[in-house]
């Protein structure tokens, strides 16, 4: 494991790279707080979804906290699709099927923290 340690940074300092999964487009990833730096409970994550673009619909073991920093997006969500905008706040429950994507005509970008696994 990671020595802990504190973290002062810009995102833009932080590596950024493509989401190369089979049913993502258009998705960026930043691990802005994670394994690197030996975080203990919770990984912290900046995602932006390009114009058209969406994440896998899919499921796993662990929740999502996830908050909406701009553009217009929805979330598919037990059965159905609900819209989301700044300042919105999503929880993914464990074991739900979901998925992202950009509804607008500009980046969509949210902050999405869990658990370290």
């Amino acid at each position: 494991m990671c020595k802990i340690s504190f973290k002062v940074s810009h995102q833009s300092e932080i590596a950024i790279s493509s989401v190369e999964m089979a049913g993502a487009s258009g998705v960026k990833i930043q691990w802005l707080i994670g394994q690197k730096e030996g975080a203990p409970n919770f990984f912290l994550r900046r995602f932006t979804i390009a114009p058209g673009g969406f994440t896998p619909k899919h499921t796993h073991s662990h929740e999502h906290e996830v908050y909406c920093l701009a553009g217009d997006g929805e979330v598919f969500l037990d059965g159905e699709w609900k819209q989301f905008s700044p300042d919105y706040v999503i929880f993914v429950p464990p074991n739900e099927i979901h998925q992202f994507r950009n509804r607008g005509d500009k980046d969509l970008i949210f902050l999405c923290a869990v658990p370290r696994e």
